[in-house]
């Protein structure tokens, strides 16, 4: 075998091992890829088997617990349209109506969202940039969307007060 041919074999099989693993890395990043959607994102857009994640605020009275304890049944909504949601485990304590939520599952046939787990938003002041977007463009209330990227004052700076006396 020639130096040339010695070197096109080289060459090849190099190829073909950079192939085979640019596949693999490609296969299970897609594996792991979640996409994030909105009540109104899924009316308009078919998901299909995908699991993905659905955010909103869990709508007022819409909470039932069934009598295993475990399994609880709400309603997802960004005000302008509502996705029912399924979900069996320990929800968090800050869970509760009128609250943002992220939970990430998939949507059966029959359009129920099957919950595998559901995040609360943890302080009363933030709310996940997906979720405050996604109630901005379906037309919710401002104070119902603020982020932490607004400004926040540092304590650096003089705090003016008004004292009577």
């Amino acid at each position: 075998m020639t130096r040339k041919k010695r070197r096109l074999y080289m060459l090849g099989l190099a190829m073909l091992g950079l192939g085979t693993a640019t596949a693999l890395a490609l296969t299970a990043f897609q594996d792991n890829l979640v996409f994030f959607y909105s009540p109104s994102d899924l009316a308009v857009q078919h998901v299909g088997e995908r699991s993905f994640r659905l955010g909103g605020l869990v709508e007022q009275d819409s909470v039932k617990r069934m009598p295993d304890g475990l399994t609880i049944e709400f309603r997802v909504t960004d005000t302008a349209k509502t996705v029912p949601v399924t979900y069996s485990g320990i929800v968090p304590d800050l869970f509760r109506e009128g609250q943002g939520v992220v939970a990430e599952g998939r949507m059966r046939p029959d359009g129920v969202f099957v919950a595998r787990e559901v995040l609360a938003k943890h302080d009363e002041k933030y709310m996940p940039p997906e979720v405050a977007d996604a109630l901005t463009r379906a037309g919710a209330p401002q104070h119902a969307t603020k982020t932490l990227a607004e400004p926040v004052k540092s304590l650096a700076e003089p705090v003016s007060s008004t004292v009577k006396e």
